[in-house]
C-alpha cells in the first residue's frame, strides 16, 4: 500500500510543479498562449494524426525545456547572485537549449499549418 501512496505523492508534487512553474514563468505562461493557440488552429484546420502528433512533440519539447530551464536559473541563483562567469555560461546554454526547440518548433509549425493557410486564401 505505501508503493501507491508514494506514487500518487509523486503525482501530486509533479502537478504543484506544473502550477508554480506557469504561475511564476512568464515565458511558459507566454508558451502556454501559444500552444493553446496552435492547439486551437490545428482542431480548426483538422490538421492529420501525424501532423499532431508532431505539433504535440514540439509543444511538450519548448514546456519541458523552458521548465528545465527556469528550474536551473534558480538553482543557479540559490548558489550566488553576483556575477559569475560560470553560472552565466549554465544560463546561457540552458536558454539556448530552449531557443532552438523553438526554433525547431516553429519550422514544424510552419510545415505543418503552411498547405492549410494557403487553401484558406
Amino acid at each position: 500500500m505505501s508503493y501507491l501512496k508514494n506514487r500518487f505523492k509523486a503525482f501530486v508534487f509533479a502537478f504543484s510543479g506544473l502550477r508554480l512553474a506557469f504561475k511564476s514563468e512568464i515565458n511558459l505562461q507566454l508558451q502556454l498562449i501559444i500552444a493553446a493557440f496552435v492547439i486551437t488552429a490545428g482542431i480548426y484546420l483538422s490538421i492529420t494524426k501525424n501532423e499532431w502528433f508532431a505539433i504535440l512533440l514540439c509543444i511538450t519539447l519548448v514546456i519541458s525545456l523552458e521548465m528545465f530551464n527556469s528550474a536551473i536559473e534558480k538553482l543557479c541563483d540559490l548558489y550566488t547572485k553576483e556575477h559569475n562567469p560560470k553560472i552565466k555560461y549554465i544560463k546561457d546554454v540552458c536558454a539556448g537549449a530552449v531557443f532552438i526547440a523553438s526554433v525547431f518548433a516553429a519550422i514544424i509549425g510552419a510545415m505543418v499549418f503552411w498547405p492549410y493557410i494557403t487553401r484558406l486564401i
